[in-house]
């Protein structure tokens, strides 16, 4: 059986569609998927990248996009009524359900449910008091569940960059990582061993020498 970790933020809507996508993507494999939730910004901080947030025509490029996507791909999927925003109770909520950083797909769907369906405030209080509650029975029982999920986010954001993933959603398997909501159709083809992965193009892509100063 193959393993694949599947890296997310719930503030991504590619994420969101690449969560609904997988399964289909992965259909008549065996294969078993570890969701790690990671913070997007730290990620994106390291390589000095300011996202797609940080550029306006590209922001409103990316919603249009995202947007488009969920109904082309029939996947529910509305802005929130406020983006970005701080995944970081969302992604503690999710940690709270964790003994090692990683998360079930059930935990997964109801958080980015709590985002991307419906169009509100992914952070109002009366909304993450309802999500905390339905996530409840799920809370791994301890003194300070909070306090015990930064570190757990802390590793999952650190191993994921020392595997090379740059953003989200990424996936990894073999030790190989595929990026995107687009890399799902590579990914299938290299788990099905498609012979162009023992190609240049895949095994040397990195001895391409850069043009730039």
């Amino acid at each position: 059986m193959r393993h694949i970790t599947m890296h997310l933020d719930f503030v991504s809507p590619y994420a969101w569609l690449a969560f609904q996508q997988l399964p289909h993507t992965l259909a008549g494999l065996h294969c078993h998927v570890e969701y790690r939730p990671v913070l997007l910004g730290a990620l994106l901080q390291q390589h000095h990248n300011p996202g797609p947030a940080g550029i306006p025509a590209k922001r409103v490029w990316t919603y249009q996009h995202a947007v488009w996507l969920g109904q082309h791909l029939q996947i529910p999927l509305q802005m929130p009524a406020k983006h970005p925003f701080n995944p970081l109770p969302l992604l503690r909520l999710a940690l709270q359900t964790s003994h090692d950083g990683s998360i079930n797909r059930y935990v997964a769907e109801t958080i980015f449910r709590h985002v991307w369906q419906g169009g509100k405030d992914a952070l109002a209080p009366a909304r993450l008091q309802a999500l905390q509650a339905e996530l409840q029975p799920r809370f791994i029982a301890a003194a300070d569940a909070t306090e015990a999920t930064k570190p757990l986010l802390r590793n999952n954001t650190e191993a994921a960059a020392a595997l090379g993933v740059f953003g989200v959603p990424a996936f990894t398997v073999d030790g190989q990582n595929f990026w995107g909501l687009d890399s799902l159709p590579m990914l299938r083809d290299y788990l099905d061993g498609h012979p162009w992965f023992q190609t240049e193009g895949w095994v040397n892509a990195d001895a391409t020498p850069s043009g730039l100063a």
